[in-house]
């Protein structure tokens, strides 16, 4: 008798139905996700400690293995294992971010492409300190805002500080390249600390008129990180986050950049942060990154297995 299959609404949400581990236990597989329920640094609307659940959710409609219309199957033979949340406290930030990084640890030694699900940017940082091994680590961002002010508003540790924080703490963290930059507030120390830096500052407008041009610009066989913010997208497409900015990134533009990244580097690691699925009654923004997710994992696993070992 054949396992039945669930309907996309039945059944127990874990991501992409993968089996429920513990963090610690003794398992391995090739993508495990971890959530980040944690959104008390934000500067704006709350809710993005609703994502990994919502996200979860949505991930139903999304469950590999996939046959698209060109008769190829992608991410079979790929196992999952959902690690479940970071066992965060409500109100100490330090002890979340200690427990955060020390979870991303564990699922780290238990798979090849652990996939972060936030919460708001500010846990990018705990979670980057769990690739503090990785020679030559380079991060790829889709985002509409920089997040690499030292502080904002008497703390160090908001939203708009991960990526600073990370490049004092971790040697091993060479470059950041930044897609999808627009506003009308940007912080300009941050704009030269990034630049005296050398980091990669890629705006939308750039993005319009020299599509392939931004492309070329991502990193090469380096090791990468992908940290994906839902606001680097054009709220029209996605407007489940906290600080909307208009005419960002389409959905295949976004998904062209991670695709173009993964085909040439080693990906070790992805997050997705800053949805916050209650300012989205539709529950497209969730549906939506949820796939984005499936999608980069097919192009990180489209490449001969012994590449990705």
């Amino acid at each position: 008798m054949t396992q039945p299959t669930h309907l996309t609404y039945s059944g127990i949400p874990t991501f992409a139905r993968a089996p429920l581990v513990d963090p610690q236990g003794d398992w391995q597989a090739d993508v495990a996700a971890l959530g980040v329920p944690f959104d008390i640094a934000l500067g704006f609307r709350p809710g993005a400690r609703f994502a990994p659940r919502a996200l979860r959710e949505a991930s139903l409609r999304s469950v590999p293995p996939f046959t698209g219309l060109d008769g190829v199957t992608r991410l079979a033979g790929v196992t999952f294992a959902d690690a479940g949340d970071v066992m965060l406290p409500s109100l100490e930030p330090e002890l979340a971010h200690h427990r955060t990084t020390e979870a991303a640890r564990a699922v780290r030694q238990r798979c090849k492409v652990p996939v972060f699900l936030g919460g708001d940017h500010s846990v990018s940082f705990p979670l980057l300190r769990a690739f503090d091994d990785v020679p030559d680590l380079h991060i790829v961002q889709l985002d509409a805002h920089l997040d690499f002010t030292d502080v904002r508003n008497d703390t160090r540790w908001s939203n708009s500080s991960p990526f600073r924080r990370a490049c004092e703490a971790m040697p091993n963290l060479k470059h950041i390249t930044t897609v999808g930059l627009r506003g009308l507030r940007f912080d300009p120390e941050a704009v030269a600390a990034a630049r005296a830096r050398g980091h990669t500052l890629i705006e939308q407008r750039e993005v319009e008129a020299d599509f392939l041009g931004v492309l070329e610009q991502l990193p090469q066989g380096q090791n990468v990180y992908f940290s994906i913010d839902v606001d680097g997208f054009d709220p029209a497409i996605i407007p489940g986050t906290s600080s909307p900015e208009p005419d960002g990134l389409t959905y295949a533009q976004g998904m062209a950049v991670l695709a173009a990244a993964a085909r040439s580097n080693r990906v070790v690691g992805l997050d997705l942060v800053e949805l916050a699925p209650g300012l989205d009654p539709t529950g497209r923004s969730e549906l939506l990154m949820a796939r984005l997710v499936m999608e980069t994992l097919c192009e990180v696993f489209a490449a001969p297995q012994e590449e990705q070992a």
